[in-house]
């Protein structure tokens, strides 16, 4: 299962990725990056990529697992292997696998295409590592659940298109919260993709808008949750028997 889980992440394409990613950087640094020198001290475009890196982190993670769980149900492979000897905790980790590593793959490769075109520093990789882990671990996590709870495939449409990328683009992907003007500063402070893009800056340019233990203490929380919530839905079945 897991092998399977890794096939297809390999199979699938992360050309689109990668070219998000250069249009992101070409066209916001040009458009922006000549009216915005600097945030915070760094350049806009060496801003900007911690949190380009992160979505294309998220998204990714998203898609994959959702769309993997729902097309077995679908094909109501699924039943087999909820049959199988495999534990639900061996089953959820096998279609977490999948997604985490491709998510990982395009992650990389985001971060080599983004080093290629700006100078971007690496300050603190003893809270980047981590939090670079718990933020795809969380959207595998979240992937799965969708998909888990889904009906069809527009329901996962719906929960990236009007859920998860809204999450991310107004989290701080492009600009820095602490400029807005009030109340959307405080209403960005609920937005709790906001905390993971603060992790990830602070362990790229060593700048963060949130308190960086706090924020990961409380990912740390919110992952294990969801996997404790996935497990439970693994071990019952739900919505995945026929």
């Amino acid at each position: 299962m897991g092998r399977k889980e890794l096939s297809r992440a390999r199979r699938q394409t992360v050309g689109a990725p990668l070219l998000e990613t250069f249009l992101f950087i070409s066209v916001f640094g040009a458009a922006l990056g000549s009216r915005i020198n600097e945030l915070h001290g760094f350049d806009y475009v060496v801003f900007i990529v911690p949190g380009l890196i992160l979505m294309a982190w998220a998204i990714n993670a998203f898609s994959n697992n959702s769309s993997s769980i729902l097309q077995q149900k679908f094909q109501r492979a699924i039943d087999d292997q909820l049959s199988s000897p495999a534990s639900a905790l061996e089953l959820l980790l096998a279609f977490s696998l999948g997604g985490f590593l491709r998510e990982m793959i395009i992650a990389l490769l985001t971060f080599s295409a983004a080093s290629a075109l700006v100078d971007i520093p690496a300050e603190h990789a003893f809270v980047l590592l981590p939090a670079l882990f718990l933020v795809g671990f969380f959207f595998a996590q979240l992937g799965v659940l969708v998909g888990v709870r889904a009906e069809q495939f527009d329901d996962v449409s719906f929960a990236q298109t009007f859920v998860l990328q809204p999450l991310i683009f107004l989290g701080g992907v492009f600009y820095s919260a602490a400029l807005l003007p009030e109340p959307f500063q405080t209403l960005t402070q609920f937005n709790p993709v906001y905390y993971m893009i603060a992790l990830v800056r602070y362990g790229f340019l060593g700048y963060s808008e949130a308190n960086v233990a706090v924020s990961l203490t409380l990912l740390s929380a919110a992952t294990l949750g969801l996997f404790a919530v996935n497990h439970r839905l693994f071990a019952r079945g739900y919505r995945l028997r026929a």
